[in-house]
């Protein structure tokens, strides 16, 4: 058996129908670098992060394979010898590379491609749609007799992970926020390219504590550009909290985990659509999307975003069902894609399936949470709030951003051991996130960095769980209990949103000359906590 993978794109594909001969010990899986690709090297690797066999073309073409499975038809597949089954690497056939093949042809279903001296190239195309099998018919006829509909293994992946959308969003510490995930394929017409500082602005621009911003990227531009590069060229996002899915898996893994999607043209959007998470468009594809294709369908029911101000509402105005409609013309036979596969794949190679069913792998809880953030532009309001037995509370509204975006701010909140020595010494509020601690050495750690960085700050290091002391300049010291933990209606808040919600109470009351003990109500992202503050005498003098 010999999977021959012209890219990483095409690939991942084919590692999706592995499972079609799980557990079959009479199939010896091999893989082969198809030559011609300038993003081939990214899917060598891959096979061999997978633990796989990998074969070099030249014994490739010595012959000898029982079944040939791949994902894109360009290359010499001619010259492997055995059945070939063709598979789509993409969900249909959406947009056209002028710079290949016939300008006016799908990619990987131009006739150039999928003929060889006349012939069908492929024993079997395995397609998502009977509408895919009528575009081949267009192109290249004879291929489309070789045309069985087969379903989509990919989503059904995506399909048999649904219910761990809890697992998903916990690895990556979403928590009560909600997930957007920016989609953008590769070439001249992606969102990467055309609108280049969309992921920025709308990781600068969304409260901190409200949305989580999440990037994936076509396998391609992985390949062109290297980790490295990609990495660095995104570093204030990655700082500020973006997730960067790495090109197999996790993507779908997002998909899954998302409450809402920016796309461009790419056919990943299918997917999400398919799952009926919002669909919002930031750029439209240009000369490249073919008109009446499924994802030129779903881009005329997605709103488009002007900027990070418009997702919002964009996303509150989606219509249940609207876009998994346009997803419905690339998918069918959902949830049978492997067993299809299998008896199209065992009937070329002359045996029996194993006697049990191919289920779909489900996809993998993603690797690393995102990062959070050492430094943040918080803006703070004054809220009334009503107390008991009408007694007028405090309440002060918090919001936060990456301390490099240009929003208004109250003040500028630090981690003091991990933030740049900048921001540390800008910063109004700062906090350590260290283990607990005894009181008395939160009191000297508090005095210290009081020290070090003079000034109107407020000073804050956690002594238990749920409970901080802080430090003010001038050396009032609280004993401070957060309710930051998870309650009816609500999921846990980092308690530093709360503390800058302290500094803020704290400030103003200075101001003003007034009590501060007492409760507190600080909102964030939405919901109300709760906070006592307590004026505490020293434990210890300060050094």
């Amino acid at each position: 058996m010999l999977f021959a993978a012209r890219s990483a794109a095409a690939l991942h594909r084919l590692l999706d129908v592995v499972p079609v001969f799980r557990g079959d010990g009479r199939i010896r899986r091999r893989f082969v670098l198809v030559p011609g690709s300038e993003f081939g090297v990214d899917a060598l690797a891959a096979v061999e992060r997978a633990g796989a066999r990998t074969v070099p073309w030249s014994e490739a073409l010595a012959g000898g394979h029982d079944l040939v499975l791949a994902a894109s038809p360009k290359g010499e597949l001619s010259a492997l010898g055995g059945p070939l089954v063709l598979l789509p690497h993409g969900a249909g056939f959406n947009k056209t590379l002028t710079a290949e093949g016939t300008a006016d042809s799908a990619s990987g279903l131009d006739g150039l491609f999928l003929l060889h001296e006349r012939r069908p190239l492929a024993d079997v195309h395995a397609l998502a749609h009977p509408g895919q099998i009528e575009r081949l018919a267009a192109e290249a006829p004879a291929a489309a007799a070789r045309g069985v509909v087969v379903g989509d293994p990919t989503l059904d992946r995506i399909l048999e992970s649904v219910g761990r959308r809890d697992r998903y969003r916990a690895a990556l510490g979403t928590g009560t926020r909600r997930l957007v995930v920016v989609v953008s394929t590769w070439g001249p017409e992606s969102l990467g390219v055309r609108r280049p500082g969309l992921v920025r602005e709308l990781s600068g621009h969304l409260p901190y504590d409200e949305w989580q911003v999440a990037l994936v990227v076509h396998p391609n531009v992985h390949s062109e550009r290297g980790a490295y590069d990609l990495l660095e060229s995104l570093a204030p996002e990655l700082d500020a909290g973006l997730v960067l899915s790495r090109p197999y898996e996790e993507w779908g893994a997002l998909l899954v985990a998302a409450d809402a999607v920016v796309t461009d043209h790419g056919s990943t959007a299918l997917y999400a659509a398919a799952l009926d998470r919002p669909v919002v468009a930031a750029c439209d594809g240009g000369a490249e999307l073919i008109p009446g294709s499924p994802m030129a369908r779903l881009l005329d029911r997605a709103g488009v975003l002007g900027g990070a101000a418009d997702l919002d509402d964009l996303v509150r105005g989606h219509r249940p069902g609207a876009q998994r409609a346009a997803a419905a013309t690339a998918f069918a036979r959902q949830g049978e894609a492997l067993e299809l596969l299998r008896a199209e794949v065992y009937r070329l190679l002359g045996l029996d399936p194993p006697p049990y069913p191919a289920d779909p792998a489900p996809l993998p809880v993603p690797a690393a949470p995102a990062r959070t953030p050492y430094a943040f532009a918080v803006h703070a309001r004054q809220e009334g709030a009503e107390g008991t037995e009408g007694t007028e509370e405090t309440a002060v509204g918090i919001t936060r951003h990456p301390a490099w975006a240009d929003v208004a701010t109250h003040h500028l909140a630090a981690d003091a051991e991990l933030a740049a020595r900048r921001q540390q010494e800008s910063a109004a509020l700062l906090f350590r996130r260290s283990a607990p601690e005894t009181a008395v050495a939160a009191e000297a750690w508090t005095a210290r960095i009081l020290e070090r960085y003079p000034g109107r700050r407020t000073v804050a290091a956690p002594i238990a769980d749920g409970r901080w002391l802080v430090r003010r300049s001038g050396g009032a010291l609280y004993d401070v209990v957060l309710d930051a933990g998870p309650g009816p209606g609500r999921g846990p808040v980092d308690p530093t949103a709360l503390l800058s919600g302290v500094h803020a109470h704290l400030s103003a009351a200075q101001d003003r000359a007034v009590a501060v003990a007492g409760r507190l109500h600080v909102r964030v992202g939405g919901t109300r906590h709760s906070v006592r503050l307590t004026p505490r005498p020293p434990l210890s003098p300060a050094p």
